[in-house]
């Protein structure tokens, strides 16, 4: 609990075995955290069962995608704000204190991975990832700016902390099963003039396996259409 807030602490996760308890663990340990809710979606190993067993409750979502996982997360969580990570172990626990200095002050607090200082060296943030991460958000930026003037750098980070009552006001809006899910979100707040701002989060390597989005460059460009296809048909 903060400031008197439960937090609940959400993670989309699909064959993380290998991953998935040191997430849960870190999360957990952290004071303010009420809840750790993964979100297993359709693994076929054992996920679900290394979630439970380090704390987390689970909640099975059939339908497949990372933006389903999320959103079903959403709904599920107890808490009045809601956290979303991954369940790679690129996102840091510690990180937390930089969010919930801003959740007295803003609707929606998302972490930016593009500031090169603060990725590791083996994090999967290479220059392709970075800047296709920059200049989508500043292609939102530009057709956002009136009326609203956002400031972004990345719009695919994970890391987000919303209230329960900025996720009841853009759930309407919120379609996407897949990667686009994370701009929607964006811009479905901007779109119903919330306040969001973009802090700098640390981006460490995967703990294990490889990402289903960026593992590739075809996988990347095809990430970066889905997002892109995402960010106009929501403004134009």
């Amino acid at each position: 609990m903060k400031d008197g807030k439960t937090i609940s602490v959400v993670i989309p996760a699909f064959n993380e075995q290998n991953t998935i308890a040191h997430v849960v663990r870190d999360f957990r340990a952290c004071k303010e955290v009420d809840e750790v809710l993964v979100i297993n979606n359709n693994s076929l190993d054992q996920t679900a069962l290394r979630a439970t067993e380090a704390g987390a409750r689970v909640v099975n979502e059939q339908i497949k995608g990372y933006g389903s996982a999320l959103f079903r997360g959403m709904k599920e969580a107890k808490g009045d704000w809601i956290v979303l990570v991954e369940a790679d172990g690129t996102f840091a626990a510690s990180d937390l204190d930089k969010f919930f200095c801003y959740m007295n002050d803003c609707d929606m607090v998302v972490g930016t991975r593009t500031t090169r200082q603060m990725s590791e060296q083996a994090s999967h943030m290479g220059i392709f990832v970075r800047w296709g991460n920059v200049f989508a958000a500043k292609v939102s930026e530009l057709l956002w700016y009136v009326p609203h003037e956002p400031r972004l750098t990345d719009v695919g980070c994970t890391y987000r902390l919303l209230s329960r009552e900025t996720f009841q006001i853009i759930s309407p809006g919120l379609s996407e099963k897949g990667p686009g899910f994370s701009p929607e979100m964006i811009c479905e707040a901007i779109a119903s003039s919330l306040r969001v701002i973009e802090i700098p989060i640390y981006y460490l390597p995967r703990i294990a396996g490889k990402s289903i989005h960026s593992s590739n460059l075809f996988r990347l460009s095809l990430t970066a259409m889905k997002m892109f296809r995402v960010i106009f048909s929501k403004r134009l």
